[in-house]
């Protein structure tokens, strides 16, 4: 019953980490999605003009459906903004919106973060997929070679989420870099466009800390377990 000892923990911690991180962007975000931007722009125009003031001009800024679905998407050039920011004339859209041009920047200027990140999603994938599977099948079959297969493939998806961190904290610092130089709104909403990047950043610092707790875990449960053979 390797699903229920007592490091499962840590997992109970990095789940709580998680949904406290989310709550908070929530929270931050539909807060300041209630204050119209005295520039009245909506996010898709504070998306363009960013883009274009930043030298950018073969990116296109389009809209998809969701909440907080807005990314960046470097195979197709494209800024995709959600529902409550592609057309929203609000600090949190505008804030937003910046933030997913900082990517476009990122991705313009080669930063080496984002194409670490970019290098490693394939083993991401598969190790998020995998390991877990491949582990615990080590475990059954008592064949520590498969655990460390196992342990080694999750690594890989902890490593991305690690990686993440720079590439989103930078994205974030570009945009609020834009946004007091710019005049894309004022003085004394840059506050809230701090609050809205600051949150949404937490919960790439969450999902980090989750994904090292879940590895510890494995690891835990793998000397456990290995522990047990050898008695």
């Amino acid at each position: 019953m390797f699903y229920y000892d007592s490091t499962y923990i840590l997992v109970l911690i990095g789940a709580a980490l998680v949904l406290i991180a989310q709550g908070l962007v929530k929270s931050a975000f539909s807060s300041y999605s209630r204050v119209r931007s005295t520039s009245g722009m909506t996010g898709a125009e504070a998306a363009q003009r960013t883009l274009h003031d930043n030298g950018i001009y073969d990116v296109k800024v389009q809209h998809i459906s969701g909440s907080l679905t807005d990314h960046f998407n470097p195979a197709t050039k494209t800024v995709n903004l959600s529902d409550s920011v592609y057309g929203a004339s609000t600090v949190a859209a505008i804030a937003v919106a910046c933030h997913e041009c900082g990517h476009a920047m990122q991705h313009n200027e080669e930063y080496f973060p984002l194409k670490l990140r970019s290098a490693i999603v394939p083993a991401a994938n598969i190790g998020s997929k995998a390991g877990l599977p491949i582990l615990f099948a080590g475990i059954i079959f008592s064949f520590h070679p498969v655990v460390f297969l196992g342990i080694l493939l999750f690594t890989f998806g902890v490593a991305f989420q690690i990686v993440t961190l720079p590439v989103e904290f930078n994205a974030s610092a570009r945009a609020l870099a834009y946004l007091e130089n710019s005049g894309l709104v004022a003085d004394s909403e840059l506050a809230g466009s701090k609050k809205v990047l600051r949150a949404a950043a937490l919960t790439y610092v969450a999902s980090a800390a989750s994904a090292i707790l879940s590895l510890l875990r494995l690891i835990l449960i793998s000397r456990g377990n290995g522990g047990r053979r050898r008695d």
